[in-house]
């Protein structure tokens, strides 16, 4: 049974406030659901039938939220402090949804039951009243909640068209609270899946992120695909459905990768990391070749034409740009560990350098991923422990300039040089050829070679030092124009 002893101090001091100055309040929302899930919310709404100006009136500290009537309150009247800002939102109808998004009008000092008529689903439209500890439940969503069931409030078309985003909502609280929806509200996902289209990226994506976040994205894909809600997502990853690998591989590459997504919640990953799982093989179905040696079907470059449109992905769902780059970023090394008995200490060392010492962990990580979502459980210890000795052992060695055993004022000191490009040129020129042989890291090295290296000129030194960022950019291209002349990749 849900009680005042259940709902955050502050919370019940907004609520007397308003009741004490006449008007109604009531929990209402995700809060209220949560509660009666033995959920902890994330976020506490109180309604109430004051409008916006008689909110703000009742209060000393408040701002203006949204265009929804919504009031922040500022609570300065508890010590703690902990729920600094309670929502008040007043009693409303919307009407006149054009653009799928947003209600062209919006009225104010209306019932609560015509609250609640507008709400999403029946589960978030359930009211708490403090005083009196009583729920309002008009369209039985606690009954919903006891079957584990989604369900719109009245006419699903009418709530899908209102707002395109609800048919996602509905996948990412099925998937939050593993909860089945309800065959009317799923039906009408897939007639209206078209509506997303009116939805911009930013919305898209934070809903998207959601359900990726939830502890099951695999389920939450698999519904996004099957309802046609992916075409306005993900689009790339429907010619994942269906294509074979064979090898190893126990599932086609869509299954692969939404395991491998999987896997990652499972171990309860980061966002980051979920998504460079479900994106780690995105580029398989454009580079698959029949044959192979002792293979049915071949790759090749899989992982650079995957980080290219990895890339296209991100600027299209406008992901924050730092994550964007790290996950391009893990699209495209993912395959470095796939044979720990083909590469190098210096190779491991090049690798660490380009990605970032900070990274490293999680290129391993997702290597660990790759394989649970292969069909094996988890990923051979030997190898593993192979991949992360050779780890260690590189970290030991010089990876970055900081690391040489010399610098620019102990370059300008021993020569006499000036503050320039040209000593940069030269710590990475000796950066490259530490990287293959560490050995090589002593101040009688450096000292002496930078006299040597003095002697180039400046785009001679800039070569050298971009050696290895050089031969990377010739390999990538070669490996794109292969594959493009031959399945036709842009």
């Amino acid at each position: 049974m849900l009680t005042k002893n259940d709902i955050p101090t502050e919370v019940q001091i907004v609520a007397q406030k308003l009741e004490k100055n006449g008007f109604e309040a009531f929990l209402v929302g995700g809060c209220v659901r949560d509660l009666l899930l033995n959920r902890t919310p994330k976020d506490w709404d109180l309604t109430t039938n004051a409008k916006p100006e008689e909110i703000q009136s009742i209060f000393t500290d408040t701002y203006a939220n949204n265009d929804f009537g919504t009031v922040g309150v500022v609570n300065d009247d508890t010590e703690d402090k902990t729920l600094k800002v309670v929502e008040v939102t007043p009693y409303r109808t919307e009407s006149g949804y054009s653009d799928r998004r947003r209600p062209d009008k919006v009225e104010f000092g209306v019932s609560l039951e015509e609250d609640l008529k507008r709400r999403d689903f029946t589960v978030n439209a359930i009211a708490f009243s403090l005083n009196g500890e009583k729920l309002v439940d008009l369209f039985d969503g606690v009954g919903d909640l006891r079957k584990k069931r989604l369900k719109t409030v009245g006419n699903p078309d009418e709530r899908f068209s209102e707002d395109a985003l609800r048919m996602m909502r509905a996948i990412r609280l099925s998937a939050e609270l593993n909860f089945a929806i309800e065959a009317d509200t799923m039906a009408s996902i897939a007639r209206n899946s078209k509506l997303l289209s009116h939805i911009s990226a930013e919305r898209i994506r934070d809903e998207f992120l959601r359900i990726l976040d939830s502890d099951n994205p695999m389920m939450g894909m698999v519904m996004l695909e099957k309802l046609g809600l992916i075409d306005y997502i993900l689009p790339e990853i429907k010619d994942a459905i269906g294509c074979e690998q064979g090898g190893i591989h126990a599932y086609d590459v869509y299954e692969h990768l939404l395991r491998s997504m999987q896997a990652a919640a499972d171990k309860q990953l980061s966002t980051e990391m979920r998504l460079a799982a479900l994106l780690h093989d995105i580029g398989k179905p454009a580079t698959r070749r029949e044959g192979g040696k002792n293979k049915r079907y071949t790759f090749f470059g899989h992982e650079v034409v995957g980080a290219k449109m990895t890339a296209n992905i991100m600027r299209r769902l406008k992901m924050p740009q730092e994550m964007a780059k790290n996950i391009e970023m893990l699209v495209r090394w993912h395959m470095f560990f796939a044979d720990p008995d083909q590469i190098s200490l210096s190779a491991v060392r090049r690798t660490i350098t380009r990605v970032g010492e900070d990274n490293i962990d999680d290129l391993l990580t997702l290597r660990v991923l790759d394989r649970i979502g292969t069909g094996r459980p988890k990923e051979q210890p030997f190898r593993f422990r192979k991949y992360k000795a050779m780890v260690d052992q590189a970290l030991r060695d010089p990876i970055s300039v900081k690391m040489l055993k010399t610098n620019g004022d102990r370059i300008m000191k021993q020569t006499g040089e000036k503050p320039s490009k040209k000593l940069g040129y030269i710590l990475h020129a000796l950066l490259e050829e530490v990287l293959e042989e560490p050995a090589k890291n002593t101040e009688a090295y450096m000292d002496s070679r930078v006299l040597e290296l003095l002697k180039l000129s400046e785009e001679e030194l800039k070569a050298l030092g971009e050696q290895g960022k050089e031969r990377q950019k010739e390999e990538e291209l070669t490996e794109i124009k292969k594959i493009a002349r031959s399945h036709k990749v842009g």
